[in-house]
């Protein structure tokens, strides 16, 4: 009767067993289910920007302060140009300067009193040749007519005459001009003068400030193009350097999961050669398909159309390196119409 009893407690415990262990089991499933019908992994590369880095004047590199490797911060000063060539420009430019504002002072102050004094007694000085003149014609018409003088010494008379006359009227505006200052139109020649003078100045000193290189931004000198005594042409390549941000990954998804994101979607981000996760977000969905690039490792066929994700990664270290292959995933769901049209 005992053994009896133990058989039938054995079997309800066998019994209840199993129901956990069949319950357990399909819990595991429905999570394993859920996890890979809402997680997408995709894959892709790093992507990290690179500029290269060049003067805007053409002249003789003289420093060159920062090697392939160097890590370089915001507004560091990274070579250097011969200034002396700029620095004579710009002095050249403020003497231009100097000399368009001294004229166009002269010209809102008018002549000095010696100055309008001296156009006085030009004046008297015509006024009494033109005078003689006159006189002379005068005696010379009427010796003519008692036949005491030739015909051309009379003409000759007239010519001085007429000379005169014009030295006087040349004298007299002179003089008047003087009385009553520059014009208006004078001055403003004079301000448009200046002002081309300090524009001219102005460049002088930005084409100084440029003999000076500076990083952009923090980042990394990957390739040093020049030596010190190079002579250098505008826009010629001096340093390359990778910026240590934005990070970006560059991946790709298959046209049936692209219903599934949407920009502004977070993403972890994993590579191979860290046990780190880091985060990022999709900021760019390409609106249009390419075949997926042979650098890329995926598990469908290379010949499947693809659209181009660009990911910022939020959290990025020097451990990723530019090409870098990572993995990415995505908690996706099917994202509704809004959210598809930021795309």
């Amino acid at each position: 009767m005992k053994s009896i009893h133990l058989s039938s407690i054995t079997k309800r415990l066998l019994i209840v067993a199993a129901v956990i262990a069949i319950i357990g089991a399909g819990w595991l499933w429905v999570q394993r289910g859920d996890r890979n019908d809402n997680t997408l992994r995709l894959y892709g590369n790093v992507d990290i920007r690179e500029v290269q880095l060049a003067f805007r004047q053409s002249g003789r590199v003289t420093q060159m302060h920062f090697d392939e490797g160097d890590h370089v911060e915001k507004g560091a000063r990274m070579a250097v140009l011969d200034a002396q060539p700029f620095e004579e420009a710009l002095a050249a430019a403020d003497a231009s300067v100097d000399v368009s504002r001294a004229e166009l002072d002269k010209l809102h102050r008018g002549l000095r009193p010696q100055e309008i004094a001296q156009t006085q007694e030009a004046l008297n000085q015509a006024l009494a040749v033109a005078r003689e003149a006159e006189r002379n014609f005068d005696r010379q018409n009427q010796l003519l007519t008692s036949g005491a003088t030739s015909q051309k010494a009379a003409d000759a008379a007239r010519a001085a005459r007429d000379q005169a006359v014009a030295t006087v009227n040349a004298a007299r505006a002179a003089h008047s001009q003087a009385m009553e200052g520059f014009r208006k139109e004078d001055i403003a020649a004079g301000q448009a003068r200046l002002a081309a003078a300090q524009a001219a100045r102005a460049q002088a000193a930005t084409a100084l400030a440029d003999t000076a290189l500076l990083a952009p931004s923090t980042g990394t000198v990957i390739a040093r193009v020049r030596e010190p005594g190079s002579m250098v042409v505008s826009q010629s390549p001096i340093y390359s350097v990778s910026l240590d941000t934005p990070v970006y990954v560059r991946a790709y998804i298959g046209e049936p999961d692209l219903g599934r994101i949407a920009p502004g979607m977070r993403v972890r981000v994993h590579s191979d050669s860290s046990d780190k996760t880091y985060q990022g977000q999709i900021g760019f969905i390409s609106p249009r398909a390419e075949f997926t690039p042979k650098t890329v490792e995926t598990t469908d066929l290379r010949t499947d159309l693809v659209y181009r994700l660009r990911i910022v990664v939020t959290d990025a270290d020097a451990a990723l390196r530019q090409g870098m292959p990572v993995t990415i995933d995505v908690d996706a769901r099917r994202v509704s119409g809004a959210q598809a049209k930021g795309r």
